[in-house]
C-alpha cells in the first residue's frame, strides 16, 4: 500500500515479497553498527521479520518503517518511517539506506515527508529520533529536517549510549 510519495521516492508498505531487500539491509554492516543485530540470516527469516515486526506494526499502530523505492525505476533503497517503541515517550522516526544510495538526499527527502505525515495526517504534536553518538551522517540529516539534539541517555533495556532529537509542532 502506498503511505507517501515526494518527487523523487515512493514510500510503501514492505510486503514478504521484499525479503531479500530486507535481508541484505538488516545484514549491512553500517545497520549492524548504528542498529543493531536483528538476527535475520535467511529469506524465510527476512520473510517473518516482515509480517512480524512491519507489517504487524502497520495493523497495530496505523504506520510503522515503510520501503524506500525511487519512482524513475522502483529500485529500494532502504526504509524509513515511525514507531512507537516502549523506551521512548513519544513515536519517533527512523530509516536506513542501503550504502549505494547514501549522499544522494534520499534519507532527507523520506524523513522529512514522514515527519510532514506525522504531524498532517496523523496529527502528532512531538516527533522523537534516536542516533549513536557516533553516527554524524544521521544527526545531520535530523537537524536538516528541524529537529534538535534534546538529550543523550540509555534507554531502558539498553546498555549504550543514544542521542534523542526531538520537534515540536505548533499548535
Amino acid at each position: 500500500m502506498l503511505v507517501l510519495e515526494t518527487p523523487r521516492l515512493r514510500l510503501r508498505w514492505y510486503t514478504e515479497a521484499d525479503a531479500a531487500f530486507i535481508l541484505q539491509l538488516l545484514n549491512e554492516p553500517s545497520w549492524l553498527a548504528h542498529i543493531g543485530q536483528r538476527n535475520v540470516k535467511t529469506l524465510d527469516e527476512a520473510r517473518s521479520w516482515i509480517r512480524e515486526r512491519l507489517i504487524g506494526n502497520y495493523e497495530r499502530q496505523g504506520f510503522g518503517f515503510w520501503a524506500v523505492e525511487r519512482i524513475e525505476d522502483g529500485q529500494l533503497v532502504g526504509m524509513c518511517g515511525l514507531v512507537k517503541r516502549d523506551t521512548l515517550p513519544e513515536v519517533d522516526i527512523g530509516y536506513a539506506f542501503l550504502p549505494a544510495f547514501w549522499h544522494q538526499g534520499y534519507a532527507r527527502e523520506a524523513a522529512a515527508a514522514c515527519l510532514a505525515h506525522a504531524h498532517n495526517a496523523l496529527g502528532l504534536r512531538r516527533v522523537l529520533a534516536i542516533t549513536g553518538p557516533d553516527n554524524a551522517a544521521s544527526a545531520r540529516v535530523l537537524e536538516s529536517i528541524g529537529m534538535h539534539h534534546e538529550d543523550t541517555r540509555v534507554l531502558a533495556g539498553e546498555e549504550r549510549i543514544t542521542r534523542v532529537f526531538a520537534i515540536d509542532f505548533p499548535d
